[in-house]
């Protein structure tokens, strides 16, 4: 296992392997209150998943520094999407399930040790960062309301953020191939869950 600290983080692209098509910005447009109340409960999974790795990893002391401060920033942007909802006269509705959540479930490599635990969970969380960090910037880029373009914009940043953070993480905690070959492996197979996934107008991912 590789040892050090994270003064510096890497710098990584995407990597992902099917793009959205932006035309799902027009269905999220129409149905934007939807997308929203999908997006706060997005930010309070995020939260209560930063936590879990956290409490579950304790010893790994660079994880909780860290991720310390994303538990927080991870709630504010739930605070956030709750007021932009009130700004609009729109109600907190209720949770929707996660289907491409699951469909991640599906592919995560369950037992094992602690370290392949923790690379798992490293890496999925970083797949699910990048895919909100890419259809943040469509709406960034697309939609025609100003203020939810600059919203979002500041969302597309963050989430990019921890995106490069989880990544980073993975390849302290672990050998680079292995990250890579594993990494690799996930990209693939998440295009393949957003191939089958029908499109849906009431969610973010």
């Amino acid at each position: 296992m590789k040892q050090g600290t994270l003064k510096q983080t890497a710098i990584f692209t995407l990597g992902l392997k099917l793009a959205t098509d932006p035309s799902w910005v027009n269905i999220a447009e129409m149905n934007i209150e939807s997308i929203l109340v999908d997006h706060a409960y997005c930010e309070q999974k995020a939260t209560s998943s930063t936590i879990s790795l956290i409490v579950k990893f304790s010893e790994k002391e660079d994880l909780v520094e860290q991720l310390t401060p994303i538990v927080a920033e991870e709630w504010h942007h739930f605070e956030l999407v709750i007021a932009e909802l009130r700004k609009r006269g729109l109600r907190f509705g209720m949770q929707r399930s996660d289907h491409y959540v699951k469909a991640l479930r599906s592919i995560t490599k369950m037992g094992g040790n602690r370290d392949d635990q923790l690379i798992e969970k490293l890496l999925i969380s970083a797949l699910i960062e990048a895919r909100s960090c890419e259809r943040f910037r469509l709406l960034w880029k697309y939609l025609d309301d100003q203020v939810l373009r600059d919203f979002y914009y500041e969302m597309m940043i963050a989430e990019a953020g921890h995106y490069k953070l989880y990544l980073a993480l993975a390849n302290l905690y672990f050998q680079t191939e292995r990250v890579a070959y594993r990494w690799k492996e996930l990209l693939a197979q998440e295009a393949e869950i957003m191939n089958a996934l029908p499109p849906c107008h009431d969610r973010l991912h």
